[in-house]
C-alpha cells in the first residue's frame, strides 16, 4: 500500500561492515581459542583460516539474494520467496530464536568482563545491558549503527594493534610453527583438525546477519556484498594472525586451560605498560566485541518477526513501525525474550546448539539461490551475482550439512526439533490463509499450473524500491527523449537501428563504439506495450544514463517488419547495467502510460514533438504551471535556481519565458511571469502547490 510505513534507508557501507564485523567477534576470539587448541594443537590457526574460506559460499549466496531482494528479514524473506512460506517460517522463527540465544550469550560474556571492574553479578549486568541495547535499537537504526560503528572501530583498532605488536614480539616465522619440538603440529591428526574447523566455523556465522536489515541499506547492490567481503577479510586476518600470536606466546598448559587467551597473551608483551594499560585495552576490546555482537543481534533478530508479520505469518503488531522508524514492538519482544533466556536457560549450552541451526539455514540459503536462478523469473535481478554457479551453491550445501554432522547427535536433534516446531506454527497459524507460493513452483514445467504470478509482481516492486534514488529517472528520460514522426516512406529494421545509432552519437554524445556494441549481438527484440506500440530495450555497462528514442509513423509511412503490422509507434530504450533492473522499471512506466485511458487519441493527434513528450510524462509526477500558482515559488523571483528550497524530490526541469524554452540550469534565475515544468514524487508536488517546503 502506498501509505504503508517503511523502514528508513539509513545504513551506509560502513554500517554494513560494522554490523557484519561486530557480529563475528565475541566468544570466537576471546573465549574459544584455548578450547579449539586443545582439539588440534598448534594447527588451530589453520583451522580458523580454513573456516574463513568455508564461509565464502554461504556469504556469496547471501549477498546475491540480498541484492536481488533487499528486504527486512533476510534469511526468512529469501527462503519464503524461493521455497515457499513453510520454509520461510522455519527460516524466520528459527533464525530469530538462534540469534536471540547467541546474542544473549554474548552479553553474558560482556557482563563477565565488566564484572572484573564492577562489583555487580554477571547475570544482572547482562540483563541491564540487554535492556539498554534494546532501548537504543528502538530509538532508531541510525543511532544503533552509530553505536555499532564506535564499538567495531574500537575493537578493530585494538585487535590490529594486538596482532602487530604480538608478531613484532614473537617474529612471524616463530609464530607460524611455534613449539615445533614439543608436540605434533596436528595433535589429534586429521580427524581432530577437521572437527576443530567445525567448532570454529560458527565464529564466522554472524557475517550474514546484515542480510536481515538489507531493506535499510543505501545502494544495496554495492554496499552489501562489498561490506561483507571487507568484514570477512578483517575477521579472517585477525582470527588467523591473532591465533598465531596467542599460540606462539602462551605455554601449552596455560593456553588449553585459558578462558581469556587474548588478555593472557597480551600480558607477555604489553603487561609492563604503565597502569596495566595494555591489558586494560585488551579487556576494552573484548567488551566492545561482546557489546557489538549483542547490539547487532537485537537489531537483526527484530527484523525477522517484523518481516513475517507483514506476510501474515505472525500477528500484525510485530509489523508496527514506531515514531523513530523502527519496528518497536518486534524490538521489545526480542529484548524481553533475551532477558527471559538469560534468566531461565543455560545460555552457553543452547547458544552452541543454535549455531547448528544457523548452519542448516546456510544450506537452505544455498538451495534458494539455485531455485531463484533456475526459476527463470524475469524480475529476479540481483545487483551482485555469485561466480561459478551452480558449483558454489552446491559447495555451500555440502559444507553446511557436513559441519552439522561434525557437531554431533545433540546438535542434529536440536536442529530437527526446532525445524518441527516452526513447521507446526506455520501449519496451525498461517497455512490456511496464504495463497503465496515460492519460486520453486517456477522451476519445473510440470508444476507450471501452480506458478505464483504475484512473486513476479513483488520482485518488480522490489526493483523499484532498490532504485529509489532513480525514481524520477523516468521523467528525466522523457524530458531528454528524441521523438520523430515519419509521414511517408518504408523503413526496415536496419534503417531504424542506424537512425538510433546516429541519434545516440549526435544528440546524446554517446561514443560510436558504445552504440555499435549495444547492437552487436543482433537486433533488439520488440515487446508490445499495447496493440499498436512496441518497445525494444538494450543495455551496456559504459552508458551513464538511460536514453529513449521514439519513432511515430503516420498512415502514409510503414515499417517493413512482420511484427510491426498495425503498429504506429516504436520505442528504443538503451540503459546502463547499473542499477540492476532499471531497464525493466522504465519499461514498466512506459507501459503504464501507453495503456492509460485516451492515450491513443492524444498520441495520434499530437502535432509536435513537445506535445508527444508531455503525453509520455506520468501526470502525477509532472507539473506545469505559472510560478504564481506554485505556493511560495514566486518569492524566489530574481534568485538562482540553486538557492531555491523545493520540497523533497521536486526539480525544476524547464522554464518557459516569453515563448522561449530555457533549460533549468542551477545558475538560471526566475523572472516574473515565468512558467515552469516541475518533476517530482506526487506527494512532494502537492507540498509545492500548497507552499510547503
Amino acid at each position: 500500500m502506498s501509505d504503508e510505513k517503511k523502514l528508513k534507508k539509513n545504513l551506509t557501507l560502513f554500517d554494513v561492515y560494522a554490523v557484519s564485523t561486530g557480529a563475528m567477534f565475541s566468544s570466537g576470539f576471546f573465549l574459544l581459542p584455548g578450547i579449539a587448541a586443545s582439539y588440534t594443537g598448534d594447527s588451530v590457526y589453520l583451522a580458523y583460516l580454513m573456516a574463513g574460506f568455508l564461509i565464502i559460499p554461504a556469504m556469496l549466496c547471501m549477498a546475491e539474494l540480498s541484492t536481488a531482494m533487499p528486504k527486512a528479514g533476510g534469511t526468512y524473506y529469501f527462503l519464503d520467496r524461493a521455497l515457499g512460506p513453510l520454509f520461510g517460517t522455519i527460516g524466520g522463527l528459527g533464525s530469530w530464536i538462534a540469534v536471540v540465544f547467541k546474542s544473549a550469550f554474548a552479553l553474558v560474556g560482556m557482563g563477565a568482563y565488566l564484572s572484573l571492574y564492577l562489583d555487580v553479578p554477571i547475570l544482572v549486568l547482562a540483563v541491564i545491558l540487554t535492556l539498554v541495547f534494546g532501548l537504543i535499537n528502538a530509538v532508531g537504526a541510525k543511532e544503533t549503527t552509530l553505536l555499532q560503528r564506535i564499538l567495531v572501530g574500537t575493537l578493530v583498532v585494538i585487535l590490529a594493534a594486538f596482532v602487530i605488536l604480538g608478531l613484532a614480539h614473537t617474529g612471524v616465522a616463530d609464530g607460524l610453527r611455534p613449539n615445533a619440538g614439543e608436540q605434533p603440529f596436528f595433535t589429534a591428526g586429521t580427524v581432530g583438525f577437521v572437527a576443530t574447523i567445525g567448532l570454529v566455523f560458527v565464529s564466522y556465522a554472524g557475517l550474514t546477519k546484515v542480510a536481515s536489515v538489507a531493506e535499510e541499506v543505501q545502494s544495496p547492490d554495492r554496499n552489501i556484498p562489498l561490506g561483507m567481503v571487507l568484514s570477512l577479510m578483517t575477521a579472517t586476518a585477525i582470527y588467523t594472525l591473532g591465533l598465531v600470536v596467542i599460540i606462539a606466546i602462551l605455554p601449552i598448559e596455560e593456553l588449553y586451560g585459558s578462558l581469556t587467551p587474548v588478555a593472557d597473551a597480551g600480558r607477555y608483551f604489553v603487561g609492563d605498560w604503565p597502569f596495566d594499560l595494555g591489558v586494560i585495552l585488551i579487556v576494552v576490546s573484548a567488551i566492545a566485541a561482546f557489546a557489538s555482537t549483542g547490539n547487532a543481534g537485537i537489531m537483526s533478530a527484530s527484523r525477522y518477526p517484523y518481516a513475517m508479520a507483514k506476510d501474515k505469518l505472525l500477528p500484525d503488531r510485530f509489523a508496527a513501525i514506531g515514531r523513530f522508524g523502527t519496528p518497536v514492538f518486534s524490538i521489545a519482544v526480542t529484548t524481553l525474550s533475551m532477558v527471559a533466556v538469560l534468566l531461565l536457560f543455560n545460555v552457553e549450552a543452547v547458544a552452541k546448539l543454535a549455531s547448528a541451526f544457523q548452519l542448516f539455514l546456510f544450506g537452505l540459503v544455498s538451495v534458494a539461490v539455485i531455485v531463484m536462478r533456475e526459476s527463470r523469473i524475469a524480475t529476479y535481478k540481483p545487483g551482485f551475482r555469485l561466480p561459478f554457479y551452480p558449483w558454489l551453491p552446491i559447495l555451500g550445501i555440502l559444507i553446511s550439512f557436513w559441519l552439522i554432522v561434525e557437531m554431533g547427535i545433540l546438535a542434529i536433534g536440536f536442529t530437527g526439533m526446532l525445524t518441527i516446531a516452526c513447521a507446526l506454527w506455520f501449519q496451525f497459524y498461517a497455512s490456511g490463509q496464504l495463497a503465496r507460493r515460492g519460486a520453486i513452483y517456477h522451476v519445473h514445467e510440470r508444476l507450471g499450473q501452480m506458478r505464483y504470478e504475484g512473486l513476479e509482481r513483488e520482485l518488480m516492486t522490489i526493483i523499484h524500491d532498490r532504485t529509489q534514488k532513480q525514481n524520477l529517472t523516468y521523467e528525466a528520460l522523457i524530458a531528454r527523449s528524441v521523438v520523430h514522426t515519419y509521414s511517408h516512406g518504408t523503413y526496415s529494421r536496419e534503417m531504424i537501428i542506424d537512425e538510433i545509432k546516429n541519434i545516440g552519437h549526435s544528440t546524446y554524445e554517446i561514443d560510436e563504439s558504445i552504440m555499435d556494441a549495444v547492437f552487436e549481438t543482433g537486433s533488439a527484440t520488440l515487446h508490445p506495450l499495447s496493440d499498436h506500440v512496441l518497445l525494444a530495450y538494450r543495455s551496456h555497462p559504459d552508458l551513464t544514463s538511460p536514453e529513449l528514442v521514439v519513432f511515430r509513423f503516420t498512415k502514409q509511412a510503414r515499417m517493413d517488419m512482420e511484427e510491426a503490422k498495425d503498429v504506429h509507434t516504436i520505442m528504443m530504450l538503451i540503459c546502463p547495467r547499473k542499477p540492476a533492473g532499471l531497464d525493466l522499471r522504465l519499461a514498466g512506466h512506459l507501459a503504464e502510460v501507453v495503456q492509460s485511458f485516451d492515450f491513443e487519441r492524444r498520441w495520434l493527434s499530437a502535432t509536435s514533438d513537445k506535445e508527444m513528450n508531455e503525453i509520455l510524462m506520468r501526470d502525477d509526477h509532472f507539473l506545469h504551471a505559472p510560478i504564481s500558482d506554485l505556493g511560495s515559488l514566486q518569492d524566489y523571483v530574481g534568485r538562482p535556481l540553486s538557492e531555491i528550497d523545493l520540497p523533497g524530490s521536486c526539480l525544476i526541469a524547464i522554464i518557459e519565458r516569453d515563448g522561449d524554452i530555457i533549460i533549468a540550469a542551477p545558475k538560471e534565475t526566475l523572472q516574473p511571469g515565468d512558467h515552469v515544468a516541475v518533476i517530482g514524487e506526487p506527494e512532494d508536488l502537492t507540498l509545492l502547490v500548497k507552499g510547503q517546503a
